[in-house]
């Protein structure tokens, strides 16, 4: 199976995009070494034909998992079933499972477009722009059904990860989670999850929600000689997925903590009545590895 990609290039690096596998980006290296900025997507990644083997995919209209096989409008109930076969659980919003099309190419930029009918009716966008070595997406969503819905946002970046790969990212909480997955209690920030300095990434298993982030962060990967500066607009919240044995992490700027639809106050979701609209922007930012 040929999965057509659509490529960008500035003077620094090259980015792909697969936009029939969810909108997703497929590879983002630098030109002058080939190296990866994103987790590498080879043929057989592409092949698979899931964003979930890629190098970054949109989270739209929500973010991670929700409970409870639904949730609660102000006009009703909005009943989901879970969308993978490996999740009890519907996840990460429907915009990732569905081919996304070309709406406009120029020099240094391209916009992606999504017609969505599942769960509810709404449109999404993907604006990718390439300069000097800066790559900038705004995913932005716009409710199109009748009746008003909770809207959440986000990215799901892979990173390459090293044994000396760093990560410097400040926030005041962090939410723990039970078996299941969903969170169970907002906490202060505990000592091994303190990334206010640059720290290496734990050696146990990390699949967390981090809140009241200010929006910055960077990756350090010294043994691979760049590090990425960080920034996101809209997004008080980050999750951080770092698997055991793997050589890849996952730092994902988003709306909302997870299952947010069930937690008090509904923190960093937004109510979007039919034509409203909800954005996030996220750039990322190569340069040389220099030194913490």
């Amino acid at each position: 199976m040929t999965i057509p990609l659509l490529t960008l290039e500035d003077r620094l690096t090259r980015l792909t995009l697969a936009p029939e596998l969810g909108g997703a980006i497929a590879n983002w290296q630098l030109l002058e070494n080939g190296q990866p900025l994103l987790r590498p997507a080879d043929a057989h990644a592409l092949a698979a034909g899931t964003p979930r083997r890629l190098g970054c995919y949109p989270l739209a209209p929500w973010s991670n998992r929700i409970g409870s096989r639904g949730f609660a409008l102000p006009g009703g109930w909005l009943a989901l079933e879970p969308n993978t076969a490996t999740d009890p659980y519907p996840i990460h919003g429907s915009a990732w499972q569905q081919p996304w099309t070309l709406l406009e190419q120029r020099d240094g930029w391209i916009r992606l477009g999504l017609e969505s009918r599942q769960p509810f009716a709404y449109r999404a966008e993907q604006l990718f722009r390439l300069d000097e070595g800066c790559l900038e997406i705004r995913l932005q969503v716009v409710h199109l059904d009748d009746r008003p819905t909770w809207h959440g946002l986000g990215l799901h970046p892979y990173f390459p990860r090293t044994a000396g790969t760093g990560l410097q990212a400040r926030a005041e909480s962090a939410w723990l989670c039970g078996d299941d997955k969903l969170p169970t209690a907002q906490v202060a920030l505990p000592p091994q999850w303190n990334f206010a300095t640059a720290a290496a990434l734990p050696d146990t298993p990390v699949d967390n929600g981090f809140s009241d982030w200010p929006g910055q962060c960077s990756i350090l990967q010294p043994d691979l000689g760049y590090r990425l500066d960080c920034s996101a607009s809209g997004c008080e919240t980050f999750l951080l997925f770092c698997p055991q044995g793997q050589d890849f992490f996952c730092f994902e700027p988003v709306t909302h903590p997870v299952n947010a639809h069930h937690l008090e106050g509904r923190p960093g979701l937004r109510l979007l009545a039919a034509g409203e609209l909800l954005a996030i922007t996220w750039r990322m930012a190569v340069s040389p590895y220099t030194g913490a």
